[in-house]
């Protein structure tokens, strides 16, 4: 007898953001992440509605790890009825409860701020869910171990295995009816300066492998000299030089970066502020899961102290006002929301501000306006024109390159029966399914938003 497995494709497909995968099986019904579309106006519109699969028919969701585009739909699934565990690392959950709280905050201030200046369409402008929300998909977490089988039903059994990325990370290893589906999440660097190189598979029968820089190389540039530089430029200009920052790894990484140039005497001695109230709460996941990554415990303790922690938004307006040149890092990393739109409504109109990106930029987000040369950004309703200096650091990714991403299928020691390209831009997409067909022929499919495949199994 068949059995068929249906795999429902609500995210992640044709587009970076927004991961979200069902598979729908005759034993079970499971959700491989759960996240929030970012970026084109489009694309966040589909945050708005229903979710296209009963909630209340599905029986487990497994985390990959915790960044908001594959967690950040949680609260809304819940709010819709889904009430059966949420699956991850110990550090992925404790990453996704302060993604989940910080996001369902931000989303209740800009519905309040758009209520108040009276810049929104909607009247009244809404969160997309509150902390409230966030708090009950909190409740449903479970953490679970890397490299350890775990036996759901008959003929289902899941593993995770670290795949870098982020702390926490990992791929999942399904085993449903003897055919195994490797689901990638977001591969990490080999070289990372944090966490261990990714783990690789060695068996796939159906591989969703993302493909975010499917159709690039991370160049060589050299991040320490760029961050020296760019301080040094600050101080000449007696300016300032704000550094978006994603909270989650990057920031961290920033700040140990930056620390070990300290501590060589590379860098001129200059006030570092880090404003993320989310980074600062990582700060502390990375202390309470010291054995998840690279950094010896006391090391990661003395950085901190090279560096003025930002803990109020008092603190915020002090900062933005003091006239001594300084280094900021505060979220997001895309500049979609957070502390550092605070700082650019204040300094982008500035010729002394430099503004360095320190990561990806989706499509839609100020980040890529800022990366692409645009005049001007709007920032709480009003545009504001951009006189800074644009930086941008292309080596510090998270995310595994064209060549680190062919690497990662190294090891697979069978053909695998499909291949399936998702979390990527059109373009990377297309290139890296060139790429795995030209270096191994296997078959491959770049699913769309909303496709359903069924397979046979």
């Amino acid at each position: 007898m068949e059995n068929q497995v249906k795999i429902h494709f609500l995210g992640a497909a044709g587009t970076v953001t927004g991961s979200k995968f069902l598979l729908e099986t005759p034993e079970l019904n499971i959700l491989i992440d759960c996240g929030l579309f970012q970026g084109i106006k489009s694309l966040r519109e589909l945050n708005w509605k229903d979710f296209p699969f009963d909630p209340k028919a599905i029986d487990l969701i497994l985390l990959t790890h915790g960044h908001l585009d594959h967690t950040g739909y949680l609260p809304r699934l819940v709010k819709q009825g889904y009430k059966n565990p949420i699956l991850g690392t110990p550090p992925s959950l404790g990453i996704a409860e302060v993604i989940l709280n910080d996001s369902a905050k931000i989303q209740e201030e800009d519905a309040e701020r758009a209520n108040k200046e009276e810049y929104s369409k909607h009247e009244p402008a809404l969160p997309l869910y509150t902390t409230k929300d966030a708090e009950k998909a909190i409740g449903l977490f479970q953490s679970i171990n890397l490299d350890e089988w775990y036996q759901i039903s008959e003929n289902i059994k899941y593993r995770y295995q670290a795949n870098g990325h982020i702390l926490g990370s990992a791929f999942i290893e399904l085993d449903i009816f003897n055919k195994r589906f490797v689901f990638s999440g977001d591969i990490g660097r080999e070289k990372d300066l944090l966490l261990e190189p990714p783990k690789k598979p060695e068996k796939v029968d159906y591989l969703f492998l993302e493909s975010t820089y499917g159709d690039r190389l991370h160049p060589e540039d050299n991040s320490d000299e760029i961050f020296t530089e760019a301080i040094k430029d600050t101080i000449r200009n007696n300016g300032n030089l704000i550094i978006p920052s994603f909270a989650v790894e990057r920031l961290q990484g920033i700040m140990y970066r930056l620390y070990l140039l300290i501590k060589a005497n590379k860098i001129p001695n200059i006030a570092i502020y880090i404003d993320s109230p989310m980074g600062n709460k990582v700060l502390g996941l990375f202390e309470g899961f010291s054995k998840w990554h690279k950094v010896d415990a006391a090391e990661f303790r003395k950085m901190l102290s090279y560096f003025n922690i930002i803990t109020s938004y008092r603190d915020t307006w002090k900062t933005i006002d003091e006239k001594r040149t300084k280094v900021v890092i505060a979220g997001s990393g895309m500049v979609t929301g957070g502390r550092v739109l605070t700082y650019l409504r204040y300094l982008i109109d500035k010729p002394e501000t430099t503004v360095l990106l320190a990561g990806y930029q989706a499509e839609g987000t100020r980040g890529r306006q800022l990366e692409n040369g645009a005049a001007e950004i709007k920032i709480f309703g009003k545009y504001c024109p951009v006189k800074a200096k644009i930086l941008k650091i292309e080596s510090l990714s998270a995310h595994a390159d064209q060549g680190e991403l062919l690497d990662w299928l190294s090891e697979i020691k069978n053909v695998p029966e499909k291949v399936f390209l998702i979390h990527g831009e059109p373009t990377a997409l297309d290139s890296l399914r060139v790429k795995i067909k030209d270096l191994y022929n296997w078959e491959i499919d770049i699913p769309q938003l909303h496709d359903i495949t069924s397979l046979k199994l």
